[in-house]
């Protein structure tokens, strides 16, 4: 069977992204083939492309894509051909119209969610879950400051952080973002283009500070995240879309106030099957009840995915992007 994949033969700028007519086996032993309806687009899938995160060449493109299952092969249980599902992580290759995959990481999606919204919002939507409720431990009540509001994780976590009462703060550029935000249930927007940032945390938090900080800006935001910080606060370090954080000093750390930091990855919080299981289901659970809702800001074909890279690197979209075939 013929399809279509993106895939890299180098990494690098996005033009190493070239979507390519690949020759599909039929399912192995506890294999199906999806046929794809939606594949996200996530910050991860630039840093496999640009070599931040080194990986063997060639590769697929992509971590997280839903569809229908067309067919399955020998010892699979739980799924059948017809159902719909989800996935995110495992090897890559999600930029494609369809894929042989193992069902290890296959996701039923609920009634009442299309495969679009589901494409948009697992992998960010896992996110989330194990920032707010894993890594750190906050409550109502609580303050927290999240960047990127306005971007997939961040109006995801401001919807997830309102359901549970979390006074989150969101930092966006510009007025547009900013209101994405604050629709999304942020407690409070702060505009990073003309507003103090570190000010205006202090002014909303009563001149206290946040105790926990989302930080997925990485190198130019750190001293930023730092000053905001309460002491004895939290600061979790999850991305690095403006390149690497600084390496972090002990003696800062506590000159600032005992401060802690951590740089966690999803893929550490989900590496058992159980947590994995645990994860995805808490998000397709949190769509189910309406608590989270997806917010897809543009739609690319799989073609286009070199221009969606560079779209998103260059700070044009909002909320979740995704390649369709």
């Amino acid at each position: 069977m013929k399809a279509h994949a993106v895939r890299m033969h180098s990494q690098g700028a996005p033009e190493v992204l070239v979507l390519e007519e690949i020759d599909l086996p039929a399912p192995g032993q506890g294999e199906v083939l999806l046929r794809q309806k939606a594949a996200g687009l996530n910050f991860l899938d630039v840093y496999q492309r640009s070599g931040s995160y080194p990986i063997p060449m060639p590769a697929g493109a992509g971590n997280e894509a839903a569809g229908t299952i067309e067919a399955v092969g020998p010892g699979v249980t739980g799924f059948k051909i017809g159902d719909r599902v989800v996935y995110q992580g495992g090897t890559m290759g999600a930029y494609a119209d369809a894929r042989v995959l193992p069902t290890a990481r296959l996701v039923h999606i609920p009634n009442g969610i299309d495969e679009e919204t589901a494409a948009a919002v697992l992998l960010k939507g896992m996110t989330v879950e194990y920032l707010i409720e894993r890594c750190v431990s906050l409550k109502a009540g609580d303050f927290a400051l999240m960047y990127a509001a306005a971007g997939g994780v961040g109006l995801i976590a401001g919807q997830w952080a309102k359901s549970l009462g979390i006074k989150l703060i969101g930092i966006a550029g510009g007025p547009e973002k900013c209101e994405l935000a604050r629709k999304a249930g942020y407690f409070a927007v702060i505009d990073r283009n003309n507003e103090d940032i570190v000010a205006r945390v202090k002014e909303i938090t009563g001149g206290k500070g946040v105790p926990v900080a989302f930080d997925s800006v990485g190198k130019t935001t750190f001293q930023t995240t730092i000053d905001c910080l309460a002491p004895r606060g939290y600061f979790v370090s999850f991305g690095a879309s403006s390149g690497k954080p600084p390496a972090v000093e002990a003696s800062l750390l506590q000159s600032k106030g005992s401060l802690y930091f951590t740089r966690p990855t999803l893929a550490t919080y989900c590496a058992s099957p159980e947590d994995y299981a645990y994860s995805a289901k808490r998000v397709m659970d949190m769509l189910a009840s309406g608590a989270i809702t997806a917010t897809i800001g543009r739609r690319y074909k799989l073609a286009e995915a070199a221009q969606a890279h560079r779209d998103l690197e260059a700070g044009l979209t909002s909320g979740s992007t995704l390649l369709v075939p």
